[in-house]
């Protein structure tokens, strides 16, 4: 096929004509497409988001006509580049995750279901629950990974010992052939007569027939990391799982479509088979000082108790003060008296291998279970976590042997590693397969023989001749392992390998260069950060930060900050990025923002951090930061977006609105302005005038205030500054900021009483200017202009500190301006007294629970007169300052505080207000926040954040409270 990128006007053209779904052609569209989890990057000619299966089978004849080749993904979490073009230019992908992702039919007595290809594992596995039926993988990326994807690599997971990998589940698939035929694959004996899948299934059976010498001589006897097309389809040569049922031995052509990569044919549906949930599950844990030790238990352990599960845990996953190396294993079965009879029996075989009584550790509770397995998925995302330019790389880890060799391999392969100067910090893995997970840390951009690309080439090399020893298999595939697949199965298979991609797809319309044809692994055409010796080496645009990175390592603290995002797509999982889970759109998520911003670093993008695709990308986030603890590597967009407005700020001037949003401090305390918000919201011809100049929604009611009636201009009952400090510890400083002060004054009046009524003395910090307040900066700070946001927070800095200094509590009520004292204030660079600061800072719930646990606080209440509901605002989240909220409403006599399930109301970053982003707004309150609100109509709503409960009024038509504003209401006094 021609690689040429003339291809992609034609090609968008013809997609955007002949389908309904969402066409990427721009250089930033196809660039969140071009990288997965893997070390490569490769730009697609065009990506298509497809709404339907029409729109599919409608793309698929587009590229046969043009000869585009066809690359199927899900979710991209793939560490082998399996969903990645092999090579870049005149390539299709087509991302079934977004829509193609429904439960399409389910049949409890059959124990099958039929699903779209993008549904995730997890979604599944929700829903067949209730029913008593799992799909028992549990991969580590089950929130994330699409079935369709997990069939195109035969995903294992943790429980593959005992239920098989993807291919023991798979039923029967309904997929496009390249010339465009839907055809059914399913077991061959049940095959219409004279059909097509027929025919392919005798022609398979011929070609595979004239290979039984090669098969049995070069095919690897392991049941996992087996790459290539299932040449073993009717001589199934694969361990058994332990727990599998009699299909397993049955020739299924569905089967050679599980682990093809999506080469072959693209799947409209698969059919699985489902298994009832165990009734009861144990877990032995086996720890011993050395790794040959453990290693030695493995055969005898798999022979006897034919676990479900058995792992090597990272040392990070095992209980505090075990040895180094411990197993896990896993029983399952319907009789829980059973299960421990055999974890006795574990105990027995220690014992009489003289091993010490306390190395085992039995774990029967459920929720215990569970704490392991959680431990265990921790810590193999925190192993993930970059280290400045090196990287865990993954090349090697998928190499499988049989069990009885398994020591002998990992020695010979720890001293290969060694002899590299790689010290494997953690081995791990699934022990039952014979497979360890080593992941070198590689600098791919570094040059010459000690860089990634040289010392992966050679590890790679001897690791092959050790697996080939061993009987093993390399494994990866993708562009990883398909170079591999020569040394491991010989001229004659690698013949018939080519002949089956011949009898599917004769013109290599499907993921070329997988399997067949493939290029080398460490190609530098095809890195993410090829080396400077490349033709195209990765350089970083010069560039000075606004905000303070830390830095550490060769890497600029910035840069590091961005390619912290290693791809795995853990971001896509519910709960971690609300906008991406409303628009359902990769731009709009955390991967796709951070590869963006890595694509505009490095001089792929116009305009760089400022341009035009770094500002689509951010537009619709809330800064809400629940990616920071979300994703495993701690990827900041929150704080990324700050920087990118910076850079934005600095290039060109600031437009309308961004002026008002930066004003809005100032502006509260004019007659004038204030005068013209209320005239605005009340005229519907202002409301449009301001969506013209302003880009406002004219749907949305600004804010209004009164300057004569702001907190500042009439606060009552507060002391100054050596007063609150002679009272001390019964004392705090209130900040009281623009929000509270102006939009919602009674709020900081309330939360005086409240603290009063307490018997706190209370100062609050006065502008030198009698008609102003002292602000943090949060809206300059939130439209780029980082100099006015710096000034404005070192002057509240300055006021606070002398009460910071003598240890006084700094209490604030809206979070997104308390919380800018512990987080941003650092990076904006305002050192000692910044840090001094945010060691006292408070939000209002924090101090009051902090104060009520030492004995200080105390309130005599009204019993509550309804139910409450809790927002809590995105940034109290993040800070992990929930919980707080709920113990101080569980004061008031009677109340039951219930939490609504809510990452993000949507108004962050004032997105509600502006009219191209209101829709996205409300799509993202609408995810969680308001059917949670429509749920309970009899409840009180409580929301600390300003924005909150203008989202909350707007979306609900439901009056939100500040807990201040409830406290007071229910003082008896």
């Amino acid at each position: 096929m021609p690689e040429t990128p003339d291809i992609i006007p034609e090609l968008e053209r013809r997609l955007r004509a002949q389908t309904a779904g969402e066409v990427h052609a721009d250089a930033a569209g196809r660039g969140r497409y071009a990288t997965d989890a893997s070390i490569y990057q490769l730009m697609p000619a065009c990506v298509l988001v497809p709404r339907s299966e029409d729109d599919v089978a409608a793309a698929i004849a587009v590229c046969r006509e043009l000869q585009v080749a066809v690359v199927p993904r899900g979710a991209g979490t793939g560490e082998a580049g399996q969903a990645l073009a092999a090579a870049p230019g005149n390539t299709l992908v087509i991302d079934c995750s977004r829509h193609l992702n429904r439960l399409l039919a389910l049949d409890e007595q059959a124990r099958t279901v039929t699903v779209q290809p993008g549904m995730t594992l997890a979604a599944l596995n929700e829903q067949l629950r209730p029913r008593g039926l799992w799909l028992p993988l549990d991969i580590d990326s089950a929130f994330e990974a699409t079935l369709g994807g997990m069939a195109g690599t035969d995903a294992a997971g943790p429980r593959a010992l005992g239920y098989g990998s993807m291919a023991q589940q798979v039923q029967s698939i309904s997929a496009w052939m390249a010339d465009g035929e839907l055809l059914d694959f399913g077991p061959v004996a049940g095959l219409p007569s004279g059909g097509r899948a027929a025919a392919l299934a005798a022609r398979l059976r011929a070609l595979t027939g004239a290979c039984a010498a090669e098969l049995e001589q070069h095919w690897p006897r392991v049941s996992a990391g087996i790459g290539g097309y299932r040449l073993d389809l009717f001589d199934n040569r694969r361990p058994r799982p332990t727990a599998a049922g009699s299909h397993v031995g049955e020739a299924n052509l569905a089967h050679l479509l599980v682990g093809a990569e999506g080469s072959l044919a693209f799947v409209r549906s698969l059919t699985l088979r489902l298994r009832p949930l165990p009734a009861a599950r144990v877990l032995g844990l086996i720890s011993l000082r050395t790794l040959a030790g453990v290693l030695e238990l493995v055969p005898p352990l798999l022979a006897q108790f034919k676990p479900t599960a058995f792992e090597l845990l990272e040392p990070a996953a095992c209980t505090p003060g075990a040895d180094p190396f411990t197993l896990l294993i896993e029983l399952s079965g319907d009789d829980p008296a059973q299960l421990q009879t055999r974890l006795a029996e574990m105990a027995v075989l220690l014992r009489e291998r003289n091993l010490p009584p306390g190395c085992i550790v039995r774990v029967t509770d459920e929720a215990q279970q569970q704490a392991v397995w959680a431990r265990r998925r921790a810590a193999l995302m925190a192993r993930r976590r970059p280290a400045g330019p090196a990287r865990p790389t993954s090349f090697i880890d998928g190499c499988a042997v049989p069990v009885p060799q398994l020591p002998a391999y990992v020695d010979a392969l720890d001293k290969l590693l060694r002899r590299h100067g790689i010290d494997v910090e953690g081995w791990h893995g699934p022990v039952g397969l014979g497979q360890l997970h080593p992941r070198p840390r590689l600098d791919m951009r570094q040059h010459g023989s000690k860089g990634g690309t040289a010392v992966m080439r050679k590890l790679a090399e001897e690791v092959s001749v050790l697996v080939r020893r061993f009987r093993g298999s390399y494994g990866n595939g993708g562009l990883v392992g398909g170079e591999w697949l020569d040394w491991q199965f010989g001229s004659k298979l690698n013949e018939a390998l080519r002949a089956v991609k011949n009898e599917f797809d004769p013109g290599f319309l499907f993921n070329p260069g997988k399997i067949v044809r493939p290029g080398k692994m460490d190609d530098p055409a095809r890195l993410r950060f090829p080396p400077r010796g490349a033709p195209r080496p990765y350089k970083i645009m010069e560039i000075k930060p606004a905000l303070a990175w830390a830095e550490s390592g060769e890497l600029p603290g910035l840069v590091q900050a961005v390619e912290a995002c290693d791809g795995l797509a853990t971001c896509t999982a519910a709960g971690v990025c609300p906008s991406e889970q409303a628009l359902q759109s990769e731009t709009h998520g955390v991967r796709g923002r951070a590869n963006t911003l890595r694509l505009a670093l490095s001089g792929q993008l116009d305009g760089g951090l400022g341009g035009p695709a770094v500002q689509e990308a951010l537009a619709t986030c809330t800064g809400c930061k629940a990616c920071r603890s979300g994703c495993p590597s701690g990827v900041d967009i929150a704080r990324l977006q700050l920087e990118a407005a910076a850079q934005r700020a600095a290039a060109r001037p600031p437009t309308r609105r961004e002026q008002l949003y930066a004003s809005l401090p100032a502006d509260v305390h004019s007659g004038l302005r204030a005068w013209l918000v209320r005239q605005r919201n009340r005229s519907p011809w202002l409301a449009r005038l301001a969506e013209k100049h302003l880009q406002l929604s004219p749907r949305r009611a600004l804010p209004e205030w009164r300057p004569a009636e702001t907190f500042w201009r009439s606060a009552e009952g507060l002391d100054s500054l050596p007063a609150t400090l002679a009272a001390a510890p019964k004392a705090a400083v209130l900040f009281v900021d623009t929000f509270n002060g102006a939009f919602e004054a009674a709020n900081a009046r309330a939360a005086v009483r409240v603290l009063k009524a307490a018997g706190y003395t209370l100062h609050s910090p006065a502008a030198p200017a009698k008609a102003g307040h002292l602000c943090c900066g949060r809206t300059a700070l939130a439209v780029g202009q980082v100099a006015l946001a710096r000034s404005r927070l070192a002057a509240l800095l300055a006021a606070l500190a002398p009460a910071a200094q003598a240890g006084l509590p700094i209490v604030g009520l809206e979070p997104a301006c308390l919380l800018m004292l512990r987080e941003e204030a650092q990076a904006l660079g305002l050192g000692d007294q910044a840090a001094q600061v945010a060691s006292q800072a408070l939000l209002f719930e924090e101090f009051i629970a902090r104060e009520a646990r030492a004995g200080r606080f105390a309130l005599k209440l009204k019993p509550a007169e309804a139910p409450l509901l809790v927002h809590g605002h995105c940034h109290t989240r993040a800070a992990g300052a929930v919980a707080p909220i709920l113990e101080v409403l569980r004061m008031i006599p009677g109340a039951e505080p219930a939490l609504a399930e809510a990452a993000c109301c949507g108004m962050g970053a004032g997105l509600g207000f502006e009219a191209e982003h209101e829709a996205a707004s409300l799509q993202i309150a609408e995810q969680a926040l308001l059917p949670a609100l429509r749920a309970r109509p009899e409840a009180l709503v409580l929301a600390d954040g300003c924005a909150c409960r203008r989202q909350i009024a707007h979306g609900a038509q439901r009056e939100a409270l500040h807990v201040a504003r409830l406290l007071e209401r229910q003082l008896l006094s």
